[in-house]
């Protein structure tokens, strides 16, 4: 019973008073990050040199801590500079003030144009700034300040570091900062005060003295004269004395007028609205002495006219207006769009409506048949609208989205040959060379992957914005694309050559509706030269002549008209569909399942030389030199063959996939090169037929000369003759060469199946335009818009010459030619490339702006109107700008005359913006009394005063070491801001 009695154990909690609080923790973490950045001790670097704040290069480097829960963000802002010595600069010097503390006194970076806000107000090449990170509470409470403040100067004095450190207080927009810098035995508070309303007695430098030296506390009598720097910001807003030279453009005349004359295919450049809103007069006295100049509240000594610096800045409008810009996004636009082109319009206007237009196509053939109509007769629009008349009954013609006028105009434009005097001829209207490969245009087209800026694609896009831009919109788009396709279809079945596109097989460097274009021109060639050859078969009884690529049919072609010939040599090149020149490639052909039986010779013996030697040769082009068959001596003619089909990308693309679908074995493999020798099989028909009894090896010594090697060796009576045999790839088993030739019957070119058929291609490609989106149609033609804006921005910078601009155009062609040369682009990558032309644009329009308003163009030596555009092109390029004599030099003198010029339509809207005539310039240039007393009404009240004081003083005992003081003060209409750092000595408090 005594034992369940006694008490239980008592639990003692221990409180262990040696564990770090969060404030300490904070400090910690402080003094973790300056000593990872490498802080500590005193770091001398070279003097600042002049302008080092504005043209050097600033770094910055950030971490975070947490103050308990909260989140700070810590970054260190530090000036790039090289080091004088090894020495010097990362050398630690005792008894030496801080490097901060000595950049208070520096004058020759006093109000840098483009800098931290620190920097401008304390005039510091580096400083940590510790602030509430991103989407944090700001720091509000006066103990958070203070216990922030507290935990900066006990980071500082453990670390030993001498880089001045600063708490980011209120709210940010405020840019509240207090810090410290401690030094041995010295140390700088900075502190500040920001106010919303200027007090009556700190508005005139006066007031600001007396701040200073009463926070300053020196206990010396007189007190050492303080250094003062002053600056004094006028902003000129209103232009109205100058018309801004943008003119819109004339809707009106881009109907009217004869062809060729018009606006299409030209595209607008410029601002619509004044690009430059304000112009910013900096003036600056830099280095004045507390007693020789006076500004109190009932006078002043600050004459503008009589700064002796002058420095200039402007101010750009925000996202003006750019006529180029807007043409070119607009564009895009219709690139989201999702509707097709009869969902635009309407009910197709190609609809089926009963008999009457059951086939339109046939309506149009007739309409427009070639012995009726010759083509230099042709106006596109005029036929298509008497043969739609019956079908648009339900829309009539004045609700088309585009009216006859333009619709005519458009097209004449696009196809001149419409009116031309001569009928349309092969050798004529395909002769649109592309311009050299070294052409700039060449390598813009050719990155872009557009068309060549002469091309009917390159046309037809720059149509489109504009009937985008001011005719219709996206119906007005719509409704020509459904125009172009009718003439497309028109020319295919009346045989006339589509202009604007250069001979020869789809281009691939170009966009593909630039290809599709080009086949359905060779699509008209093939079927002309046809139909022509037909003429001629009938009038020499000869029966269905197909001339192939030559045009021509059997031994009346000349050596001319064979491609890729080489008389020198012997041989002749073969152009194959799909297939290389290059002998890795020509291994696709063989085949590894079957030995080859016998050499060349019994190959041609199998396929029945005798029974060919008695055929009669057809489809001869011309002899092959002195080369003989093996067999019977004859001479060995070259045959007229068929080229291989053109291809566009995407037909290569399904071809590449169908192929790759194969698979890598035996049989596939067998079957893939069957389908790639096509074009060989017709080469070894057309080669029996022209040259009767021929073997193997004949075809192989003009197809392939490489595969037929030829050496010397000597016979049985000592003499060295030459011994040919086919080479050892062409021996291995199953080679499809040999089974080519075995399959191969004499058949000449003219009686072989097309290689090509152009009526199924040409209706391929027909279809593939008549299903075309408006947006499809957009994003094949933005390449060739993109490369037509940047065309017109080096053609309007080269009237301006901006070194700037040719920079950024010159980054503008390598991003574009990333982006765009790929397909499917992202959107996000195209608008990018827009901004960027229409940023350049801009900054164009800015450069004619000023040259307008500065009257570059109107001065009369040509030194002068050099310096002026010399200071034009600085203002562009460079954050403020220097004016060499301030208000006396020549450009001072047309600054002050803007001024004067809005003064004077402040004061009075009723007189005349009329400029200062030169009996008053005269007069204002007299004494420095009148000067000022007329100054007074020339500049309106200054928008922005500044004042940097500066001394060194010993605080806070006589005794002390004198240590440099700092303030900066602005005034403007609704800001007041003091920032002052005051230096005292620690040793003998």
């Amino acid at each position: 019973m005594a034992a369940d009695s006694e008490p239980e154990s008592e639990v003692f909690e221990i409180t262990d008073f040696t564990t770090a609080s969060e404030w300490e923790r904070f400090i910690s973490k402080v003094e973790e990050v300056l000593n990872d950045w490498k802080l500590i001790g005193n770091s001398l670097g070279k003097p600042l040199e002049k302008g080092i704040f504005t043209s050097g290069t600033w770094e910055e480097k950030s971490d975070e801590i947490f103050f308990a829960d909260f989140k700070f963000s810590v970054t260190h802002h530090y000036l790039v500079q090289e080091s004088t010595d090894k020495e010097g600069k990362d050398e630690l010097l005792e008894d030496v003030i801080p490097q901060s503390m000595q950049d208070l006194l520096c004058m020759n970076n006093d109000f840098p144009p483009r800098a931290h806000c620190l920097v401008r107000w304390y005039g510091l090449r580096e400083f940590v700034v510790i602030a509430p990170a991103a989407h944090s509470d700001a720091v509000l409470s006066e103990s958070k300040c203070n216990l922030l403040l507290s935990s900066v100067s006990i980071a500082l004095g453990n670390t030993g570091c001498q880089v001045p450190l600063f708490v980011q207080i209120h709210h940010k927009w405020r840019r509240m900062y207090v810090g410290e810098c401690q030094g041995p035995g010295v140390r700088t508070d900075f502190e500040m005060v920001h106010l919303r309303k200027v007090p009556n007695q700190y508005t005139h430098l006066s007031g600001l003295l007396d701040i200073f030296k009463s926070k300053i506390g020196c206990p010396l009598t007189p007190l050492p004269p303080v250094s003062i720097a002053i600056r004094f910001t006028y902003v000129l807003q209103d232009w109205q004395q100058y018309f801004w030279p943008q003119q819109p453009p004339d809707i009106d005349a881009l109907v009217g007028g004869e062809v060729g004359g018009l606006e299409f295919g030209k595209l607008p450049f410029g601002a619509c609205e004044d690009p430059i809103s304000e112009l910013h007069l900096a003036t600056t006295w830099p280095h004045l002495t507390e007693g020789i100049i006076v500004d109190n509240d009932v006078y002043s000594d600050l004459d503008p006219i009589q700064a002796p610096h002058w420095s200039v800045r402007v101010r750009k409008a925000e996202n003006p207006q750019c006529l180029l810009g807007d043409f070119v996004t607009e564009f895009f636009k219709i690139c989201r769009r999702k509707e097709s082109t009869d969902e635009i319009l309407g009910r197709s206007a190609f609809e089926e409506e009963g008999k009457e237009t059951a086939d339109i196509t046939h309506a149009l053939s007739k309409l427009t048949e070639p012995a009726s109509v010759p083509i230099h007769k042709l106006s596109v629009s005029n036929m298509v609208h008497t043969a739609k008349k019956k079908i648009r009954k339900h829309r009539g013609v004045e609700e088309s989205p585009l009216n006859n006028d333009v619709l005519n105009t458009i097209l004449l434009f696009l196809f001149p040959d419409a009116v031309s005097e001569k009928p349309l001829d092969v050798t004529t209207s395909t002769d649109n060379n592309y311009p050299p490969s070294e052409s700039e245009d060449y390598n813009l087209y050719n990155q872009f992957k557009s068309a060549p800026s002469d091309s009917l694609t390159y046309k037809l896009a720059l149509c489109l914005c504009m009937i985008n831009f001011y005719h219709g919109g996206l119906k007005g788009v719509a409704h020509l694309w459904q125009e172009f396709v009718l003439e497309m279809r028109f020319r295919w079945e009346n045989n006339f050559l589509i202009p604007g596109l250069a001979s020869g097989p789809p281009d691939l460097r170009c966009c593909l509706l630039h290809q599709k274009l080009q086949m359905l021109n060779c699509c008209i060639e093939r079927k002309k030269a046809r139909d022509e050859g037909k003429k001629t078969s009938a009038s020499d009884n000869v029966t269905n002549i197909y001339p192939g690529d030559a045009g021509k049919a059997g031994d009346r072609l000349g050596p001319d008209d064979l491609k890729e010939t080489d008389k020198d040599k012997g041989e002749v090149g073969k152009s194959w569909d799909s297939w290389s020149d290059s002998e890795e490639e020509f291994f696709e052909c063989l085949s590894d399942t079957e030995e080859l039986k016998g050499n060349g010779q019994e190959s041609g013996k199998k396929g029945g030389p005798k029974e060919m030697a008695n055929l009669r040769p057809e489809g001869r082009l011309y002899q092959h030199g002195k080369l003989t068959l093996l067999h019977n001596g004859e001479p060995l003619y070259i045959p007229v063959t068929q080229e291989p089909a053109p291809m566009t990308e995407d037909l290569l693309e399904e071809q590449s996939e169908v192929l790759a679908k194969l698979g890598t074995s035996a049989e596939g493999a067998h079957l893939r090169a069957r389908m790639q020798s096509a074009c060989l099989l017709s080469d070894m028909e057309s080669f029996k037929a022209a040259n009767p009894g021929c073997s193997l090896e004949d075809f192989v010594r003009w197809y392939s000369p490489r595969d037929y090697v030829e050496e010397e060796v000597t016979d049985e009576k000592g003499n060295v003759v030459l011994k040919g045999e086919l080479s050892a790839r062409m021996k291995i088993p199953s080679n499809m060469w040999v089974e080519a030739w075995e399959t191969a019957k004499p058949v000449p070119a003219r009686r072989q199946r097309r290689l090509f058929d152009d009526t199924r291609e040409a209706e391929k490609v027909l279809h593939y335009l008549a299903i075309q989106k408006p947006a499809d149609l957009a994003r094949h033609l933005l390449p060739s818009v993109i490369h037509a804006a940047v065309l017109k921005v080096k053609e309007e910078e080269s009237l301006e010459n901006i070194s700037s601009v040719k920079k950024i155009i010159k980054q503008i062609i390598s991003h574009s030619s990333k982006v765009l040369h790929f397909p499917n682009p992202e959107d996000k990558k195209l608008e990018e490339i827009i901004h960027q032309i229409t940023n350049v644009e801009a900054l164009i329009a800015r450069a004619r702006s000023l040259k307008a308003k500065f009257g570059t163009e109107k001065c009369e030596q040509e030194e002068e109107k050099e310096d002026l555009e010399r200071f034009v092109s600085c203002l562009l390029e460079q954050p403020e700008v220097l004016v060499t004599g301030a208000g006396r030099g020549h450009a001072g003198r047309i600054i002050h005359k803007l001024f004067v010029n809005a003064q004077r339509l402040t004061e009075s809207s009723d007189e005349a913006a009329a400029m200062t005539p030169p009996e008053e310039e005269s007069k204002r240039m007299g004494s420095p009394e009148e000067r000022r007393q007329n100054s007074v009404s020339d500049f309106p009240p200054p928008a922005g005063r500044e004042f940097i004081l500066r001394t060194t003083v010993p605080r806070p005992a006589p005794y002390s070491k004198a240590l440099p003081q700092r303030m900066y003060s602005v005034l403007t209409k609704e800001d007041f801001r003091l920032a002052g750092a005051f230096s005292s000595d620690t040793s003998f408090f």
